[in-house]
C-alpha cells in the first residue's frame, strides 16, 4: 500500500470521526466560542482589530464608519467624473478623515513620484512563460520589487521599533504607486502581444492604470476608479486581509505581505470567483443558445446546476445577509452607462431568478448576490473578456486597504500572531472530561 493510499484512509475515516464529533457536541462552547467554530474556519469568531473597516451584516462595508453610498458622494472625484478617486479612500482608510480635493491631488503626485518599476522586475515576468497565469505572474512581480524594500534594508541596519511604520508606510506607498505599471505590463504582455503602453503622468492612480491597459474610453476610467475604490477593502478577516496582517505580524516586510496576500486571493473561494461569475453566465448562455436568457430560463438552470452539486458563483456570502452594496453600486453604473447590454441585463435577471430559488432550499442563509457577480459583466462590456486577469485587478484595488492596514499594525506596535491549536484527540479528551486543553 502506497503512503498516499495510506493518508486516504486515514483522512477518511478521521472526517467521519470529527463530522460524528461536531453532530454530538459542536454547540459546546469553550468561553463564547464553540467546537463547531473551531473546526469551521474560525468562522464568526471575532479575534482581529482592522482600523480601516468594518462589514455589517446588514448594511455591508463601511470605510471608516462611511457606507459605499457614501463614499461615492462624500470622495473627490476627477475632473468631470462621478465616480470617487481610489486615492481619496486611501486617504480615508489610512488618516480616518475625508479628504479634500487637495489631498487627493497631493496623493496622486506622490504616487506618480514613486511609480518607477526597476528593469529586473519585467525581466522576472519575461522570464515565465507567456502562458502562465496572470495572477502568478502578479505575485512574482510582486516578489521581484522586493529588493526595493526600505524596511527590509533599514532593520538589516538596526532599526528602532518606534520607527519600523515609517519605513513600513514608504514600502507601502511604492507598492501602491507601482503595482498598476507592473499589472498593465502582465495584461499587454499575455493578452496584447506584448505591446506595452507608457504611463500618462497627466491622469489619476486609476485613470492611468486604464490607459496602461489599452482601454482610453472615459467610462471606462470612470468604471476603474469605482472598481478600484469598491474593492479596496473588507475588514480584516478576509482571506487577502488576513494573510497580509498574519504575514506582517513576523516584520516582513510589504512586499513579501503582499505577495502572500495576494496568494490568497487567487484562490477560488475569494478573489478568483469574479472569474468563475462570467464562465458561468457564458455556459448558460451557450447552453441555452441565446444572449438574454428569460428569468424562467434562468430559474431552470440554476436548478440544474445545483442538482449537480456545484454552487450558483457570485451568490452568498460569509457575513452579509443582504445584497452588497458593492453589487448595487455596479449596478447603478450598468444602468447610467449601458443599460441595454445583453450581458449585463442578464446579470440583472440573475438578480431577479436566483435568489427565490436558493431561499427555497431553506439552508442558506445569504441567497444575495456580491460584488463578484457584477464586476465581471461590465469589464466584459469594455473588452476586457479576460476572465483570468479579472483577479489582477481585485488585487491592485485590494492593496490599497491591506496595506493602509499594515501601516496602522506597524504603527499600533501589534505582535507577533500566534493562535493556540489543538488536535482532534485532545478535543476527544476534552469532551470526556479528562484534559483541559483550553487553560481554563
Amino acid at each position: 500500500m502506497t503512503i498516499k493510499e495510506r493518508f486516504k484512509i486515514k483522512a477518511e475515516s478521521l472526517s467521519a470521526e470529527i463530522k460524528d464529533i461536531l453532530k454530538e457536541h459542536g454547540s459546546k462552547k469553550i468561553g463564547d466560542t464553540t467546537l463547531s467554530q473551531i473546526y469551521a474556519g474560525m468562522r464568526g469568531m471575532t479575534g482581529l482589530v482592522t482600523e480601516t473597516s468594518l462589514l455589517d451584516a446588514q448594511e455591508g462595508i463601511r470605510f471608516r464608519g462611511y457606507s459605499i453610498p457614501e463614499i461615492q458622494q462624500k470622495l473627490p472625484k476627477a475632473s468631470g467624473g462621478s465616480e470617487p478617486l481610489p486615492e481619496g479612500l486611501f486617504f480615508l482608510m489610512l488618516i480616518g478623515d475625508l479628504p479634500d480635493e487637495k489631498d487627493v491631488q497631493e496623493l496622486t503626485a506622490n504616487w506618480q513620484r514613486r511609480s518607477h518599476v526597476p528593469n529586473h522586475v519585467f525581466d522576472a515576468i519575461e522570464a515565465l512563460p507567456v502562458g502562465t497565469h496572470p495572477m502568478t505572474q502578479f505575485v512574482i512581480a510582486i516578489m521581484a520589487l522586493q529588493t526595493e524594500s526600505q524596511f527590509a534594508k533599514k532593520y538589516a541596519e538596526g532599526l528602532n521599533k518606534k520607527d519600523y511604520w515609517d519605513a513600513i508606510f514608504d514600502d507601502s506607498m511604492n507598492l501602491i504607486a507601482r503595482l498598476p505599471r507592473v499589472a498593465a505590463y502582465i495584461y499587454r504582455r499575455k493578452y496584447k502581444h506584448g505591446d506595452h503602453i507608457q504611463p500618462n503622468g497627466l491622469l489619476d492612480w486609476a485613470g492611468n492604470f486604464a490607459h496602461m491597459l489599452g482601454y482610453r474610453d472615459d467610462t471606462f476610467q470612470e468604471l476603474m476608479r469605482l472598481y478600484m475604490t469598491i474593492h479596496a477593502d473588507h475588514e480584516g478577516g478576509n482571506v487577502s486581509a488576513h494573510t497580509t496582517h498574519l504575514v506582517g505580524s513576523a516584520l516582513s516586510d510589504p512586499y513579501l505581505c503582499l505577495a502572500a496576500g495576494m496568494n490568497g486571493l487567487a484562490g477560488p473561494l475569494h478573489g478568483l470567483a469574479n472569474q468563475e461569475v462570467i464562465k458561468w453566465i457564458m455556459e448558460m448562455r451557450e447552453e441555452l443558445k441565446t444572449e438574454l436568457p428569460s428569468q424562467e430560463q434562468i430559474v431552470e438552470y440554476v436548478r440544474k446546476t445545483l442538482s449537480e452539486g456545484k454552487v450558483v458563483p457570485g451568490y452568498g456570502h460569509a457575513v452579509l445577509r443582504k445584497t452588497d452594496p458593492r453589487f448595487s453600486a455596479q449596478m447603478e453604473f450598468g444602468k447610467k452607462h449601458l443599460p441595454d447590454d445583453p450581458l449585463v441585463k442578464t446579470v440583472w435577471n440573475i438578480y431577479e431568478a436566483v435568489p427565490p430559488v436558493l431561499q427555497s432550499l431553506g439552508k442558506i442563509k445569504n441567497p444575495w448576490p456580491n460584488v463578484d457577480a457584477h464586476s465581471g459583466a461590465l469589464l466584459v462590456h469594455f473588452g476586457l473578456v479576460e476572465y483570468e486577469f479579472y483577479t489582477v485587478l481585485f488585487g491592485v484595488s485590494r492593496s490599497l486597504g491591506v496595506l493602509a492596514s499594515l501601516c496602522w499594525d506597524r504603527a499600533l506596535g501589534y505582535p507577533l500572531e500566534r493562535p493556540k491549536s489543538v488536535t482532534t484527540d485532545s478535543v476527544k479528551g476534552w469532551i470526556e472530561g479528562k484534559a483541559d486543553i483550553w487553560g481554563d
